[in-house]
C-alpha cells in the first residue's frame, strides 16, 4: 500500500484530520487479505477447498457425486487361500467381517478425489487426444504414484496402463465419471499392474510363497472397456 503522503497534495500532507480520514479509508478498503484468501481457496485449483472446488466443478462440468464401487474384501476361512486377488476372502487380521449389501455406491467425493476428477475433466476438455498429450495428462494426474502411460493395443484400440494399484476413487474416475479423454471411435481399456498381489523375489513390493500368484494372472486388472 502506498504511503498516505503519496495520495494527497503536498500542502495537505501535514493535515492530521485529512490523513486520519485517508488512513481509515485505506484500512477499511484494503483488499490484500481478501485477495490472498480468494486465490488460495478458490482460484488456485491445487489449494482450493470445498466451495472453490464446487465452483471449478461447475466450470468444467463434473459433479462431486460419483459411483465408487466399494472394496469387498472380507474375513473368510479355507477359501481365503484359493486366490490372492483383492476381493477374495482373507484370513485373520487382514480383513473385517462382512457387513451386508450397501444401499448405494454413490458417494460425495472428498476434496482430494474431487480435485483429481476436476483436473481430469479439464484436461479432457482441452486435449487433442494425441498420445503425447494423453501421456502428459496421465503423468500430471498421477504424479508420484508410479508410471502411467498410453499403450496402443490394436486397430482402433488402446489402453491406459498404470504400474501401480489404483484406489477405488481413481478406478471410479477412470470408469464411471466420463471425464477421461478418449479419441473418437477408439476402444479404451484400463490396466493396473498390481504387483502387491504378485509372486516375486527381489522386488520389495512383491509377495512370497503362498501369498501371491504368478504374473499376469493377478498382476493385470483389466477394467471395463471404454468406447468413445
Amino acid at each position: 500500500m502506498k504511503n498516505v503522503r503519496d495520495t494527497i497534495l503536498t500542502q495537505y500532507a501535514a493535515s492530521p484530520n485529512l490523513r486520519s480520514l485517508i488512513e481509515s479509508f485505506n484500512t477499511t478498503m484494503d483488499m490484500t487479505e481478501f485477495t490472498e484468501g480468494f486465490l488460495t481457496t478458490i482460484w488456485d485449483i491445487s489449494t482450493a477447498e470445498d466451495y472453490g472446488l464446487d465452483v471449478w466443478g461447475k466450470i468444467v462440468g463434473v459433479s462431486r457425486l460419483l459411483n465408487v464401487p466399494q472394496q469387498t474384501t472380507n474375513f473368510g476361512f479355507d477359501e481365503a487361500f484359493i486366490s490372492a486377488s483383492d476381493d477374495s476372502p482373507k484370513p485373520f487380521d487382514e480383513a473385517p467381517f462382512y457387513e451386508g449389501l450397501q444401499l448405494t455406491t454413490t458417494v460425495r467425493l472428498a476434496n482430494d478425489g474431487y480435485r483429481k476428477l476436476i483436473l481430469a475433466k479439464a484436461m479432457a476438455n482441452i486435449t487433442d487426444c494425441s498420445i503425447p498429450s494423453l501421456n502428459n495428462a496421465l503423468n500430471y494426474l498421477f504424479e508420484g504414484e508410479g508410471d502411467a502411460f498410453v499403450a496402443i493395443t490394436g486397430v482402433m484400440s488402446m489402453s491406459y496402463v498404470f504400474s501401480f494399484n489404483l484406489s477405488p476413487v481413481e478406478w471410479a474416475i477412470l470408469i464411471n465419471s466420463n471425464a477421461i479423454a478418449k479419441p473418437a471411435g477408439v476402444s479404451v481399456s484400463i490396466m493396473s499392474l498390481d504387483f502387491n498381489n504378485t509372486f516375486g523375489f527381489a522386488e520389495a513390493d512383491m509377495q512370497p510363497f503362498e501369498s501371491g500368484t504368478f504374473f499376469p494372472d493377478s498382476g493385470i486388472q483389466n477394467a471395463n472397456q471404454l468406447t468413445a
